[in-house]
């Protein structure tokens, strides 16, 4: 008898805020491993923003899904089989494997994964990409100094939350941007954010930013776009440092909608604006790991996890993230660890 394997595919291409229709739960053979391969048992998988561009039929900085291949993704897992020199069975892994069951690869994008004294499924998170990208789109793109105001969208996030996080441990007064109670209190009680604010019960952006923010800002880092976005422009400091990192508010948006044309801060201010991938900064990835990891052992970097059960279930808990569901990093367990 097969072995089989489930998958979610992408069944129809979304107009507007995707549909769970848009995805199909197939189930096809595990292929047999050829010389060089070996096959993993996924038992966790993330789901993130970005792959909502993904779905689209347009050129951008990554290849589209195809119609009826796997949804793209990191996820962690196990090896359980092996015709490769490099990993063997009970490897722990990460990289991308995609919305399945099982893999069958060559170890291309694919990492050992070594997460110390914190769960396998943190390297998909504040170890893993979320962690690096915050890493990197605040030190290397931003490059905060102590005592400066730094203000982050989306800040209860896995990327949000370890950026702010990031940007205390570099001495600078904090403040984030959320959308429920809940999570603002979560980023002052437990994270150490100077300040928040729940956007979705706030009139005026600007009024409050620059309530919060007193003497100006200095860093904002972008993980919203739109009206947010706007708002912080008129509140920014001389040599002021915007960081690019994510537009979610954009990526449902069936037209490029109207907005403010504030360039003209950048002049006024000589701010610069930059937009980022962590992909750039990858010979740089093993230092930012060792800082991570650090920082998450001595208790400087917190983070949390948001677990939902079930591969079937990743098309309804990934468009979850359009109406701000989760606190910290937002993961599907497929099997068991």
């Amino acid at each position: 008898m097969s072995r089989i394997n489930r998958q979610i595919t992408l069944a129809a291409r979304p107009v507007g805020r995707p549909q769970e229709s848009d995805f199909a739960l197939v189930e096809t053979p595990i292929p047999e491993l050829e010389e060089g391969q070996f096959l993993i048992h996924t038992t966790y998988l993330s789901v993130d923003p970005y792959m909502r561009g993904r779905m689209n039929d347009r050129k951008s900085y990554a290849e589209p899904v195809k119609l009826g291949d796997v949804m793209v993704g990191e996820a962690v897992g196990k090896v359980v089989e092996s015709k490769h020199p490099k990993f063997d069975v009970g490897d722990i892994v990460a990289g991308s494997i995609g919305w399945q069951e099982y893999c069958v690869t060559d170890g291309k994008d694919i990492r050992k994964v070594r997460t110390g004294n914190q769960p396998v499924s943190a390297a998909l998170g504040v170890l893993g990409m979320p962690g690096l990208t915050a890493y990197f789109g605040l030190l290397e793109i931003a490059d905060p100094a102590a005592g400066e105001t730094v203000v982050v969208s989306g800040a209860a996030g896995a990327v949000g939350s370890t950026v702010g996080q990031i940007a205390k441990i570099r001495g600078c007064r904090v403040v984030g941007i959320a959308g429920t109670d809940e999570k603002v209190a979560y980023l002052t009680d437990e994270l150490g954010f100077d300040a928040a604010f729940n956007y979705k019960t706030t009139k005026d952006y600007v009024a409050k930013l620059a309530e919060l923010c007193p003497e100006g800002i200095d860093v904002y880092f972008d993980n919203v776009g739109g009206p947010i976005t706007d708002a912080v422009f008129p509140l920014l400091n001389k040599h002021a440092r915007v960081s690019v990192c994510g537009q979610i508010s954009q990526y449902n948006a069936t037209k490029l909608e109207q907005g403010p044309r504030l360039l003209w801060k950048l002049i006024e201010k000589q701010a610069r604006v930059e937009g980022f991938l962590v992909f750039q900064f990858i010979d740089k990835f093993r230092t930012a790991m060792v800082d991570l990891a650090h920082w998450v052992e001595e208790g400087q970097l917190k983070y949390r996890e948001n677990i939902e059960e079930g591969l079937e279930n990743a098309p309804k808990i990934f468009l979850g993230l359009f109406d701000g569901e989760n606190i910290g990093k937002q993961l599907v367990r497929v099997s068991p660890e």
